[in-house]
């Protein structure tokens, strides 16, 4: 029988719980349908915290409830949790996405890119926030210097598609980081017996994701993220993406695809 003590520290983990969800969560899952005072005894949670750590559970989609005298609850299953917060950050990430494809129709938008075009000095260039790449070869550009200039991590995101199209490009850009001490992580959509010859071919594990973008993390700090195609009515001439400094974007961008990486893999779906 699995020890449910063991599993805490890991549940809390894996899903953003706190001890207390944890332990009562642990303990619906184990009896399938109880009263608060009941899950209070089996996981040993304060009987005072039970009421509150419930009703938490219950927004965040691991219990649910049944009415009557007393009041119970009902187990949710890992299977219906993962499934929950997997749609719940592909929302989030494809939401993400469509706020920065917005962000481009903004006058403001506008202005910063008359701000970018004009000559600036090395000074200025290390202070700026966004820049519109356009272009395919401007863009390949922008991916090597920021590849090449991270110090100590990098992240790439994309399909295993378009990676293996330009495995010998990559070889020589892992090599590179490799031999500076960059820790890469690698992110792929697409095509599981694609993603494995590339982690022969590159000699890394790469995280499996349903998500389709194209994005690139130095140092947390720094991002290139390709642009979505915009509807027929107003098609991009070029290919676009949009370089930003910031290490809260960075940031927030990298949970999201460590979400979307976990929710596929920790439980097979």
């Amino acid at each position: 029988m699995v020890e449910t003590k063991e599993l805490i520290p890991r549940v809390r983990d894996f899903f953003g719980l706190n001890s207390y969800e944890a332990k009562i969560w642990l303990a619906l899952l184990k009896k399938g349908i109880a009263s608060a005072g009941e899950l209070a005894s089996i996981s040993g949670v304060p009987r005072s915290r039970t009421y509150d750590t419930l009703e938490s559970l219950k927004k965040k989609g691991f219990a649910s409830i049944r009415l009557g005298k007393p009041v119970k609850y009902v187990r949710v299953s890992p299977q219906a949790v993962i499934a929950r917060l997997k749609e719940k950050t592909k929302k989030e990430f494809e939401e993400t996405l469509k706020k920065l494809s917005r962000i481009r129709l903004t006058k403001e938008f506008a202005q910063l890119e008359e701000i970018c075009s004009t000559e600036l000095s090395k000074s200025s260039e290390e202070e700026k926030f966004v820049e519109i790449i356009k272009g395919k070869l401007n863009i390949s550009n922008q991916i090597k210097k920021l590849l090449y200039k991270a110090k100590k991590e990098v992240l790439i995101c994309m399909s295993s598609k378009e990676l293996g199209s330009k495995l010998k490009l990559f070889e020589q850009t892992f090599a590179h980081l490799r031999k500076k001490g960059v820790k890469i992580s690698l992110f792929l959509s697409g095509d599981p017996q694609i993603i494995k010859k590339i982690e022969a071919k590159l000699k890394i594990r790469a995280r499996h994701i349903s998500i389709e973008t194209k994005l690139f993390i130095a140092d947390k700090k720094e991002m290139l993220l390709y642009m979505p195609k915009e509807s027929a009515k107003k098609p991009l001439i070029k290919d676009s993406a949009i370089l930003i400094s910031s290490d809260f974007l960075s940031n927030s961008f990298l949970e999201l695809l460590e979400k979307a990486a976990n929710n596929k893999s920790q439980i097979k779906l």
